[in-house]
Parts: C-alpha cells; sequence; structure tokens
C-alpha cells in the first residue's frame, strides 16, 4: 500500500470487512495506527502505555489468520486500546497513580479483555484516566493532562478521557471504558464520538470496583454500529463477576429496525432543573426532530428525577474512601489533591448514611421503571456544556466537584440503565455536543437502535477534529 493513513478512518466492521476481502492485512492497519498515536500522542496525552511490538506480533497472527481464511472471531485483526483502569495482561495497569507499584507479574486479563483477546483484537494501548477514575475530566499526577481533539486547551472530560480522544483520532476504532458517573458518556461527548453505558451487569466486571454497582465498562467508537459489534464482544460470561447477568442475545442484528413507532420522552432540562448552554439545546432540539421525522412518537416530558447528587456524593465519596483504605500516610500524600478531599468526606460517612443513600437511589429505579412503562427512550442532552479549560474540574475552576456540570449522566449509573451519547452537533467554537438516549434496565438494544437511526440519517455526523490535525 502507498498510503496506508486511510486506514486509521476505518470502522471496526470497514476495517473486517477490507480483511475478508484481501483489500489490506490487519498489519497494515495496526502499523497505521501505531503511526497515528505516534503523531498524536504528543498533542492530546491519550496514551500511558503503547506497546508496538507486541501489537505488530498480534496482528502479522491475525494476518496469517485471515490469509487461511480462518479468522479467530468477530474483531480479527482490528487495532484496540484499553483504558487503564481494565487489567490487560502483559503490562501493569497503573490507575493513574503514582500509589499502584509496576512491579509484579500483570499476568490476568479483565473479563472484557479476555473477550477481545478470544475473538483476535489486536491491543495497541492503554489509555489514560484521572486517578482510580474518580473525576470527570482526564488528568492525574502519575500521566498529567489529557487534551480534546477539538481544541488542545481543552479537556478530553473523563474519566475515559484518554480512550476518547484517542478514538477521535484515528489511533485505533474501538475503546473499552468505565462508566461510573458519566466517565464514558461525558468524554465520549466532549470530543465527538459514541459512548455506551451498557445495563449493570451486562459487561462483567473483575476486579470489582471499589465504587460498587455504579461502575459500568463499556464501549467507546466511531458509531453505533461498531458499538454493538464490540458490546457482542465483551458481554460473554466471566465467572470471575458473580453481579453479571445472564448472557443476552447480541444487539447487533436488532440494529436496523429503526425508531418508527417508538415512544420518545424528550426531557431539555430535567424539567427545570439544569440550565443548558443555547447552543447545545439548539443541537439537541434538532436531533430530537430527526428521530420524529424517522416516525417516533416524539414529546416533551420530564421524569421523576428530583436531583440525587447528594445520595451519589455518599455511595461514590464512600468508594473513593475504600480506593485509599490501604494505603498508608506517605502514599496518601501522593494522591491527587481533589481525590484526599472527597475520600476525607467518605471516611467521614457512617453505615447509615450510606444505606441512606441507596434507598434514595432504589427509589429512583422506581420512579425511572415507572416512567419507562409509559416511555421506550428518555433523551436529554448529554451534558449541558461542551469542553471547557484543561486541567480543571469544574469550568473556570469555579469550585465544588465534577458532578455539578454533569446532571444528566450520574442519575443513570445510580439506576443501572443502559445510556449512551450520540453527538449531534458542535457549538461556535466547533466543540462536539452530545444527545443522551436512555432506556429502561436491559433495553440495551433499543438504545443502540435509535443511535444507530440518528448516523443512518446523517443527524450523527461532526466534522473531523481540527485541533490535532488528521495525518
Amino acid at each position: 500500500m502507498t498510503d496506508p493513513t486511510f486506514l486509521t478512518d476505518l470502522t471496526a466492521r470497514q476495517l473486517v470487512a477490507g480483511y475478508e476481502k484481501g483489500d489490506f492485512s490487519p498489519v497494515d492497519a495496526t502499523r497505521a495506527v501505531l503511526d497515528r498515536i505516534e503523531t498524536v500522542q504528543p498533542l492530546v496525552n491519550a496514551f500511558t502505555r503503547v506497546d508496538a511490538d507486541a501489537a505488530l506480533a498480534q496482528a502479522e497472527a491475525s494476518t496469517a489468520r485471515w490469509l487461511r481464511k480462518e479468522p479467530q472471531g468477530l474483531l480479527d485483526g482490528v487495532p484496540v486500546s484499553v483504558k487503564d483502569l481494565i487489567l490487560q495482561r502483559g503490562g501493569p495497569t497503573l490507575r493513574g497513580s503514582r500509589t499502584v507499584s509496576a512491579a509484579g507479574a500483570w499476568d490476568e486479563d479483565a473479563p472484557s479483555v479476555a473477550r477481545l483477546r478470544e475473538h483476535g483484537a489486536v491491543f495497541v494501548g492503554k489509555t489514560t484516566t484521572p486517578e482510580f477514575g474518580w473525576k470527570g475530566v482526564t488528568d492525574s499526577p502519575l500521566t498529567g493532562v489529557t487534551r480534546n481533539p477539538y481544541d488542545l486547551l481543552r479537556t478530553s472530560g473523563g474519566s475515559s478521557g484518554g480512550s476518547a480522544a484517542a478514538v477521535a483520532l484515528g489511533a485505533a476504532p474501538l475503546s473499552i471504558g468505565t462508566d461510573g458517573g458519566g466517565s464514558v458518556r461525558i468524554p465520549a461527548s466532549f470530543c465527538g464520538i459514541f459512548g455506551l453505558k451498557p445495563t449493570y451487569g451486562r459487561v462483567p466486571l473483575y476486579p470489582s470496583s471499589p465504587f460498587g454497582t455504579l461502575a459500568h465498562a463499556g464501549p467507546m467508537t466511531r458509531d453505533a454500529a461498531d458499538a454493538a459489534l464490540l458490546l457482542d464482544v465483551i458481554s460473554g460470561a466471566d465467572w470471575r463477576d458473580w453481579s453479571q447477568l445472564a448472557p443476552a442475545p447480541g444487539v447487533s442484528g436488532a440494529l436496523d429496525s429503526g425508531v418508527r413507532g417508538l415512544r420518545i420522552a424528550y426531557s431539555p432540562t430535567f424539567g427545570g432543573q439544569v440550565a443548558v448552554r443555547p447552543a447545545v439545546a439548539h443541537a439537541v432540539r434538532r436531533a430530537v426532530g430527526r428521530l420524529a421525522e424517522l416516525g417516533a412518537y416524539v414529546e416533551e416530558a420530564d421524569p421523576d428525577s428530583t436531583d440525587q447528587v447528594a445520595a451519589f456524593h455518599t455511595l461514590w465519596f464512600s468508594g473513593a474512601a475504600r480506593v485509599a483504605q490501604p494505603l498508608g500516610a506517605d502514599q496518601r500524600e501522593l494522591l491527587d489533591p481533589g481525590l484526599r478531599e472527597i475520600v476525607a468526606e467518605g471516611e467521614r460517612a457512617s453505615a447509615l448514611d450510606y444505606l441512606t443513600a441507596v434507598d434514595a437511589r432504589m427509589d429512583l429505579g422506581r420512579r425511572l421503571g415507572r416512567f419507562h412503562e409509559t416511555y421506550d427512550l428518555l433523551v436529554t442532552p448529554t451534558l449541558p456544556i461542551t469542553a471547557f479549560e484543561a486541567g480543571a474540574e469544574t469550568p473556570g475552576g469555579r469550585g465544588g466537584r465534577w458532578t455539578s456540570w454533569t446532571p444528566f449522566t450520574y442519575p443513570f449509573n445510580l439506576t443501572q440503565q443502559p445510556a449512551a451519547t450520540v453527538p449531534c452537533g458542535v457549538d461556535e467554537d466547533g466543540l462536539p455536543i452530545g444527545l443522551q438516549l436512555v432506556a429502561a434496565r436491559h433495553a440495551d438494544a433499543l438504545v443502540l437502535r435509535a443511535a444507530h437511526a440518528l448516523y443512518e440519517s446523517g443527524a450523527a455526523r461532526i466534522p473531523a477534529p481540527a485541533g490535532a490535525p488528521r495525518a
């Protein structure tokens, strides 16, 4: 191939189709992605580790299988990245922290990584995270600041910010992120890609998160079709997660069912609880109009969802305290100062405080369950704002916690519902805007159907990033 750079623009499905026809090989694609990483890494800081030799060895083995017409699985030869909270054998998972030692065998894959390995995926690197994934932006004492592909002075979001920036810039079409309060959806929205938080338990987790059943793992991709394919792969059963759901039918086959006849509730501000920037509100409303044009029954309706940030904070801060529990005083001094603050708050919470938060969580789940007896899908903005300055937890460093600007994301970690973000436009500065789709628990296929319909109709296409120009 004289110019393989186009391979970094292809989706996973397009790569597999090309391998099958012999147009190019996994080695070609992997080399192109590794070259792309070398170009963009100094600009956005999306990766904490890249192992080019191991990736090329995997790609060579995959190429040999395709030449024999014996692909190993659905993603044989497709380059993927993995957030550095998720175990991947062969190298350390440092979790964005100076308190984690790189020493050790590191010989175990997390369930999602094991499923990818079984399907022949090529692992190109581990992506950045804030320390232990504690906040909605991606910077840490270990790896520094991860930047937005659309404006290098702005944040990529978090906590899966490295994955979002990598996918947006063609540094592998697929990544696995984690989402405890929006950590897949926030950076996917800020970076103009697709991100899905599946129903809790759909993707097995091991080790279990210190943040408990708030934490999900999910796909971060260029579009909904790739996310469906990736979800079909990483949803495979794994005995190490006692809370996993029973294996469900694959979702890829349902993508083309469209939205005709679906009952969709559009909640632009959660009943006036959230101030949304005009550019965001306009882009989301326009995309909602497209869903109606495609045959969905759309009406403005707000879920019965009084703000549960206090309950979320109790659960989240308690999880942070659990993270720090094994650490000595010297190690705690190495932590991100903001993480130290919420650790202290979590340590002050009592068991009764925790159980009161659990009660509030269960009540919210009941109310959202009743809401979805009437509506198949809920649509909101993913975030009320677009990406702000890099290195700050909140816009303008105005104080408070990251939950102050993520009111549309964390409620659905409390309820464990599937939720996805779809790019639906850009603001006056060219920064991506996201639309959030939410369904009842277990209805992941509905979310993906609606998202795919938006992509197929052209409503989910936005300009490529200009902050770090494509090769």
